[in-house]
């Protein structure tokens, strides 16, 4: 099966790329360092030629949500507009567990937009909401850390590998469309202040982890929000596993 992936080179894209290619189909890579940009619809005509699916694992990281919701919401209409040309019978997006639940975030209001795209849109779908990812922790803390002290907001999550996440996503997209896909999980529920104490002796860095309300992420996102629902798909890789890997 011919499948495309937008966002090809990023981490997702590229762990959804590898599970793709590992199950036997043609796999199309869309990224704009490849020549394929969609912000401007540039490429995509010729770039989704007999795709019959395509996989959205786009990202954006700015910190204004007005920008972060212009830029996912632009690729978006542009990317269902070239499919819609194509004869795309199944666009995939990868979305995130909670997002509905929480204002002020950048990141997830983009994500809530293209959401909307898709669900408004001509070409057939499936959304895949997951939670936080293994790394997720290390990452905020890298946005925080100075002089060897992070402050971290105690969410409560439940994490999976993105490897994980990449063979659900290359496995739906195989198959037909389903509308709201089931929350997708890891299999335990962690404390993010946790997660990082223990990420950061993995890799063997001395880092005081403080925990705080006070900085990006408030008590909006305190308790159950971020954890899957009812019915969720649950993912084999423990934290402590992808850890082994850290080491």
């Amino acid at each position: 099966m011919r499948i495309a992936v937008a966002g090809a080179t990023g981490n997702m894209g590229t762990l959804t790329v590898a599970a793709l290619e590992r199950d036997g189909h043609d796999v199309v890579r869309i990224s704009r360092s490849l020549g394929v940009d969609l912000t401007t619809g540039e490429g995509l005509d010729e770039a989704l030629a007999g795709v019959e699916a395509v996989v959205d694992t786009t990202n954006c990281m700015a910190a204004d949500p007005d920008e972060v919701v212009s830029y996912l919401g632009t690729t978006t209409r542009n990317l269902l507009a070239a499919e819609e040309r194509a004869g795309v019978r199944h666009h995939v997006l990868l979305s995130i567990v909670g997002i509905g639940q929480i204002e002020g975030n950048a990141h997830y209001a983009g994500k809530r937009e293209q959401e909307r795209l898709v669900a408004e849109g001509a070409v057939p779908w499936t959304t895949v909401p997951a939670t936080q990812f293994h790394d997720f922790a290390a990452m905020v803390a890298g946005w925080t850390e100075r002089d060897g002290v992070a402050a971290i907001a105690p969410l409560l999550v439940q994490p999976v590998a993105p490897a994980d996440v990449a063979d659900i996503l290359a496995e739906i997209a195989a198959g037909a469309p389903q509308g709201r896909y089931a929350d997708v999980a890891g299999p335990e529920q962690l404390e993010l202040t946790d997660m990082a104490r223990r990420t950061f002796e993995a890799r063997g860095r001395a880092v005081k982890v403080v925990p705080t309300w006070s900085g990006l992420f408030g008590t909006s996102m305190a308790g159950e929000v971020l954890l899957p629902g009812e019915g969720a798909r649950i993912a084999p890789t423990t934290f402590e596993k992808w850890l082994d890997g850290q080491r």
